[in-house]
């Protein structure tokens, strides 16, 4: 009998030998999940039950949802128009502080010393944190963290700043310094600018 003969002969057998082993192996494991009673459900079924699970929820509950996101959406509008009004009002303060140095003396509410004054003149002009450049750019950018880059929400905190802007006309007589309508131009035309780059009208 030939070497080739020989090998030929082991080689057929251990496959054969493997071949069973595998075949007993699928044998138990399907016996075993037999008796367990675990059935796996594939990622796409379970993916697709979480994609629906909103409509499970109860008109309560979709009405209680609803309200919570007004809530939130004029709370963030409320926000910006208090800073406006403050930051306006404490704009126009400046301002007076720094020009209209005598008219705040004579109403009796101030005390303006030339120190006081000249750190006025400071803070409103063009570079100063009161100056029409850095006011809107606090006020733009509060928006912006409010509407959270979303286009219709901007919108609103746009229209909240012209409310909170009219608000500050109210408590100061109905007429604001010249600087803080030059701030509202400049907040506008950040406003303008954005819903350029987002690519809608205004």
């Amino acid at each position: 009998m030939s070497v080739n003969a020989v090998s030929g002969s082991s080689s057929a057998q251990t496959y054969t030998d493997y071949t069973a082993t595998k075949a007993a192996e699928k044998t138990e494991a399907e016996s075993k999940k037999a008796e367990s009673g675990v059935v796996y459900e594939g990622s796409k079924e379970t993916e697709q039950k979480a994609t629906y699970s909103v409509n499970k929820m109860s008109a309560e509950d979709r009405k209680a949802l609803v309200a919570q996101l007004k809530a939130d959406s004029e709370a963030r509008q409320s926000q910006l128009v208090s800073l406006v009004h403050q930051m306006l009002s404490q704009q126009t303060n400046a301002y007076g502080q720094a020009n209209n140095i005598w008219q705040f003396l004579a109403s009796g509410k101030f005390t303006v010393d030339p120190a006081t004054r000249a750190q006025a003149q400071a803070d409103i002009a063009e570079d100063g944190y009161y100056g029409v450049s850095q006011t809107a750019s606090r006020i733009f950018d509060f928006a912006c963290a409010l509407a959270g880059d979303d286009v219709e929400k901007m919108k609103e905190m746009q229209a909240a700043f012209e409310k909170g802007f009219k608000k500050a006309e109210k408590t100061w007589g109905g007429k604001l310094p010249d600087i803080s309508y030059q701030t509202q131009d400049a907040v506008n035309k950040k406003f303008k600018d954005y819903y350029a780059a987002m690519g809608v009208e205004a």
